[in-house]
C-alpha cells in the first residue's frame, strides 16, 4: 500500500536544485536507503518528508492519518532534563500533562500528603480527558524496549545513549513511517548492530541514510539515490545497487559524449562561409539554440576527490610500547596490566563498547595521560596527526578556504605548493563552495573540511578517532584507499565494519573488564573470535552444570561401591567398580587443566594447531568422563 508520494517534485537554494522534478512513492513494510554525495540534499529531502521544509513547486500526497516520526543526525543537546520527560516530548500534546503526572507519582512516593495525592488525582482526570494514557503506556513500553532508566538526566549521557534516547522520543509516536538521518553515529559496534536488529523488527516503514555499508546491506530492501536533484529508485541489496549506478554512469557519459559530438558539429556548420548562411534552413538554426540551452543546463558528474596526507619524516622502528601498564580513576580499572608493542607501519584498530578504554589508551599513545603503574615509552621522531571524534571547533562565520588556507592563498603539500582552491578541490569542494561559510555546509562537507586541514600536517603517525561520520560513501572509500597507501603508522578507532576490515591488519578488542586483547586481521576476525570465546563460555557453564549434575550422581554411587561389591558381581566387575573413583578424580583434573588454558585472554591468539590440539583434548576428555559415569551407573546396577 502506497503512504506517500513526491509528484514533479522541486526544491532549490540559489541557482543548485536539490530536486528536478523528482517522483518518489513509498509503500508499506518497506526499508528504504537514502544516499548520495555530501551536500546532495539528503537531510533536505528528509525534512521535505517530515514537512519542516516546503518544495518550491510539485506536490507531496500522503493520508491524513499517517504518522511520521524523525531520528535527526545529531544527538540531543545535554540538558538537565531527565530521561523520561524528553521521550515524553514526542507525544507532543500530551507532553506536559504525562510529565507532570510522571513527577507527581515520584513525589508522592517521598511525601505521601493529602495535598499532593489530590493534585494526582486532578492530573489523572485529565490523563482520561484527553485519552493520554495510551501515550503514557506506549512511553513505558519503549524505554523498556531500549533499556532507559526514565529519571537519568540527558546530561550524563554518553554519545551512544543519546542516542537511544532520541530514538525512544521518536518511536513514542508509533509512527507509520519512521525517518532516520545517520543512525549509526555515535554508536560503537555492539550497539550498532543492536540497532539493525531492532529495526529489522521494527513494523513500520523505514527510510534512513547511513554511510555504514555493513548497515545498509543488513538492513535496507531499496535504495533510493539522490544524484544532482535527481531521485532514483533501485530494488534490491546495496551491492546491486553499486552495480546498477555504475553502468547508468557509463551509460550517461556515452550518451553525454554523442549529444557533445553532435552539437559540435552543428557549431562548426553555423561557422560555415557565405554559401552556407545563405542556404541555411531556420529549422536547423532553432535546433541549434535548443541543443545549446540542453548542453548549458547539464549538471556534470563531479569529479572525484583526490585526498592526499602530506607524509613527515620517517619514525623511529619503535612507536608506542607498554609492559603491564595499568590505567585507574576512584579506583575503577579502565586499562588492566597491558602489555603491548606497536611498531613503525603498524595499521591497528580499536574495537569495543563505548566507555572501555579505547580514548584512554590513545591519550596514553600521544602522552596527554599517566599511567597508574607499569612502563611506557614512545617512540623518537613521532609526528602526530589527530583526528578527534569530538571536533576541533570551527567558526562558523569563516569560509572554507580561510580555514584551511589559514588566511593565505597556499598551502605546502608534501613540499609542493598549492593554491588553497586548488587543494580543495581534491576533498569536492568547487570554488564556488570554497568560499561558502562554514555554517551553511552539511554535517559530511564539515567532516571533509576537517580532513583537509588535518592532512596538510606532515605526520607519520595518524590516529583517526571515528572519521567515517557523516561521509558519503565516495569519500569514505577514497579515505579507505589513503589510509591503506600511508606511509606511516594508523591507529583508527571506527563502529564502521567494512571501514575497518579495508584499513587495518591487527585489532584490539576492550572486553569492558580492563583487558585488551590483540586480534590479527579485521573486524571480522574479531567476530569470529567472540563467537569463538561466546561457544566457549557457553561449553563451559555446560560442562560445570554437567559436573555439577554428575557429582551428585557419583555421591550415591561412591556411598554404594562398598555395597556393590557384595552383590553378585564378577571378580573383574568388582575391581573395575573401584578403580572408577579414582579414574572419575583423574579425568576431572584433566579438563579442569585444560580447560584453564581455554580461558586464557591469549589462548584463541596462539597458534592454530595449538589451540586446535587443546580443544580436541578437551573434548575428548569429555567424552570418556561421560563414558566412565555410564559405566559405573551400570555396575551399581547390577
Amino acid at each position: 500500500m502506497e503512504l506517500l508520494r513526491i509528484a514533479n517534485g522541486e526544491l532549490a537554494f540559489g541557482t543548485d536544485k536539490i530536486l528536478d522534478k523528482a517522483d518518489v512513492s513509498i509503500q508499506t513494510g518497506e526499508r528504504i536507503c537514502l544516499v548520495g554525495r555530501n551536500g546532495a540534499g539528503k537531510s533536505t529531502l528528509m525534512k521535505v518528508l517530515m514537512g519542516l521544509q516546503n518544495l518550491d513547486d510539485g506536490q507531496i500526497l500522503k493520508s491524513s492519518t499517517m504518522l511520521m516520526a524523525m531520528l535527526e543526525q545529531d544527538p540531543p543537546e545535554s540538558t538537565d532534563v531527565n530521561i523520561f520527560d524528553y521521550v515524553a516530548q514526542g507525544v507532543k500534546e500530551n507532553a506536559d500533562l504525562i510529565t507532570r503526572y510522571h513527577s507527581l507519582i515520584h513525589l508522592i512516593g517521598e511525601d505521601p500528603s493529602e495535598k499532593n495525592l489530590n493534585k494526582l488525582a486532578k492530573v489523572q482526570e485529565e490523563l482520561e480527558q484527553a485519552n493520554a494514557w495510551q501515550d503514557e503506556q506506549r512511553i513505558e513500553q519503549v524505554m523498556s524496549t531500549l533499556s532507559l532508566d526514565g529519571d537519568a538526566k540527558i546530561s550524563d549521557l554518553s554519545g551512544g545513549w543519546l542516542r537511544k534516547v532520541a530514538l525512544a522520543k521518536a518511536l513514542v509516536t508509533n509512527p507509520d513511517i519512521l525517518l532516520l538521518d545517520e543512525p549509526t553515529n555515535h554508536l560503537d559496534i555492539a550497539s550498532v548492530l543492536w540497532l539493525e536488529k531492532f529495526l529489522k523488527d521494527f513494523a513500520g516503514t523505514i527510510i534512513f541514510i547511513s554511510h555504514d555499508r555493513a548497515f545498509i546491506r543488513g538492513l535496507s530492501t531499496r535504495i533510493l539515490d539522490l544524484d544532482r536533484g535527481q531521485l532514483k529508485s533501485y530494488p534490491g541489496d546495496y551491492d546491486l545497487y553499486i552495480e546498477q549506478k555504475q553502468h547508468d554512469l557509463q551509460v550517461e557519459e556515452q550518451q553525454n559524449a554523442l549529444f557533445d559530438k553532435r552539437l559540435a558539429e552543428e557549431e562548426v556548420w553555423i561557422r560555415q562561409g557565405i554559401k552556407a548562411r545563405r542556404t541555411r534552413n531556420e529549422g536547423r538554426v532553432r535546433s541549434l539554440e535548443k541543443l545549446r540551452l540542453e548542453r548549458k543546463a547539464r549538471r556534470e558528474v563531479r569529479n572525484q576527490s583526490s585526498m592526499n596526507i602530506t607524509q613527515g619524516e620517517r619514525s623511529g622502528k619503535l612507536v608506542f610500547e607498554a609492559k603491564d601498564v595499568t590505567v585507574a580513576f576512584d579506583d575503577k580499572v579502565i586499562i588492566d596490566k597491558l602489555n603491548l608493542l606497536i611498531t613503525r607501519n603498524d595499521r591497528l584498530a580499536f574495537i569495543g563498547a563505548n566507555g572501555t578504554g579505547k580514548s584512554t589508551l590513545i591519550k596514553l599513545i600521544m602522552e596527554k595521560l599517566k599511567q597508574t603503574s607499569g612502563e611506557m615509552r614512545s617512540g623518537v621522531n613521532l609526528e602526530v596527526a589527530y583526528f578527534d571524534q569530538h571536533r576541533e571547533a570551527l567558526d562558523l562565520n569563516q569560509t572554507v578556504q580561510e580555514i584551511v588556507g589559514e588566511g593565505k592563498q597556499e598551502v605546502m603539500v608534501n613540499g609542493r605548493s598549492r593554491h588553497v582552491l586548488g587543494y580543495l578541490q581534491d576533498f569536492l569542494f568547487s570554488p564556488k563552495r570554497a568560499r561558502t561559510p562554514v555554517k551553511a555546509l552539511s554535517g559530511g562537507e564539515k567532516n571533509r573540511l576537517l580532513l583537509a586541514r588535518l592532512f596538510l600536517r606532515p605526520s607519520n603517525l595518524l590516529i583517526l578517532d571515528e572519521p567515517t561520520n557523516d561521509l558519503d560513501i565516495e569519500t569514505l572509500e577514497l579515505l579507505e584507499e589513503v589510509v591503506a597507501n600511508y606511509a606511516g603508522t594508523v591507529i583508527l578507532v571506527s563502529h564502521d565494519r567494512d571501514f575497518v576490515n579495508n584499513c587495518v591488519n591487527t585489532c584490539l578488542y576492550f572486553d569492558g573488564t580492563g583487558r585488551i586483547n590483540q586480534i590479527v586481521g579485521g573486524y571480522d576476525d574479531v567476530d569470529s573470535y567472540l563467537a569463538l570465546k561466546e561457544e566457549q563460555r557457553q561449553q563451559q557453564l555446560s560442562a560445570e552444570q554437567k559436573k555439577v549434575t554428575q557429582q551428585s550422581k557419583a555421591e550415591p554411587a561412591k556411598k554404594e561401591a562398598v555395597k556393590a561389591t557384595k552383590k553378585k558381581l564378577s571378580f573383574k566387575e568388582s575391581k573395575e567398580l573401584a578403580e572408577l573413583p579414582e579414574i572419575i578424580d583423574n579425568l576431572e583434573n584433566q579438563i579442569a587443566e585444560l580447560q584453564e588454558q581455554v580461558n586464557q585472554n591469549d589462548f584463541f591468539s596462539k597458534d592454530e594447531q595449538y589451540t586446535k590440539n587443546i580443544l580436541n583434548q578437551l573434548a575428548e576428555n569429555e567424552s570418556k568422563l561421560d563414558l566412565v559415569y555410564t559405566r559405573w551407573q551400570e555396575l551399581d546396577e547390577l
